[in-house]
């Protein structure tokens, strides 16, 4: 739509990304990197399913709410994000490739390298997506994506070489998908898994260890190793989860 509207009158916003925004992805300066973070209502919140491999779990302890985004006026923002997305895809992918944009030219300024996460609280396989024929990551070659997912296929892809060279993608483990993690491990891909102890965290899973990164460390997910269990420590809703996702 022309007046700056989706359907049902929520105003969309004239930024999509969100720079820096939260704690994991500041700490991220520090080692040269400026993030830009999608955010949009989770799992099928807004009507459209966004997350399509979703735990019950997931669902229960997602970050949505966490930090700024308990704020009423985030989750609008998020809220029509999401319905922007589904609702009118080609407008929404030209703001998306004009937000990357504008990203690149501020880090540019402020002397570090650009890298984007286009599922900060979303499980869309953006390697599909196209504008004009080509995914985010073939328009934006100089830019490093990453996401986390917690769709098998997407991992086993990028574990096997088979994503776009600069989209690196971290596998997610819930209480029900031990065996595809292991999987995704076996092929050379990482698994993240949320911890209650940030002290604690183990690197077993499938009966064998892994190499252990602190995933709290920062947000650049790209900079860890392969074969890697990404630790991460239990945050707000999930620190009384009773499914089994933390472990």
């Amino acid at each position: 739509m022309s007046n700056g509207l989706n359907h049902d009158g929520t105003k969309r916003p004239a930024r999509l990304l969100g720079i820096d925004s939260n704690y994991k992805t500041i700490k991220g300066r520090k080692l040269g990197y400026m993030t830009g973070i999608l955010y949009l209502t989770p799992a099928d919140a807004s009507g459209y399913e966004v997350c399509p491999m979703r735990s019950d779990g997931c669902t229960e302890v997602c970050l949505n709410t966490a930090g700024r985004g308990a704020m009423n006026c985030v989750q609008r923002s998020r809220l029509a994000k999401t319905l922007w997305y589904f609702e009118h895809r080609q407008s929404f992918l030209q703001q998306l490739d004009r937000d990357i944009l504008a990203l690149v030219r501020k880090a540019k300024r402020e002397g570090f390298t650009p890298c984007v996460r286009l599922n900060g609280t979303s499980d869309i396989p953006w390697d599909r997506i196209r504008l004009d024929g080509r995914t985010m990551m073939e328009r934006h070659s100089d830019v490093q994506f990453y996401d986390y997912t917690k769709i098998p296929k997407q991992a086993l892809a990028f574990a096997r070489g088979a994503m776009p060279f600069n989209y690196h993608i971290t596998f997610s483990l819930t209480e029900s998908n031990d065996v595809q993690a292991v999987n995704v491990l076996q092929h050379g891909g990482n698994v993240a898994a949320v911890y209650r102890d940030p002290q604690g965290a183990h690197a077993m899973l499938g009966n064998q260890s892994w190499t252990s990164v602190n995933g709290d460390d920062s947000d650049l997910r790209f900079l860890d190793a392969p074969r890697s269990i990404v630790a991460l420590y239990a945050k707000g809703k999930a620190r009384h989860d009773t499914t089994g996702f933390v472990r």
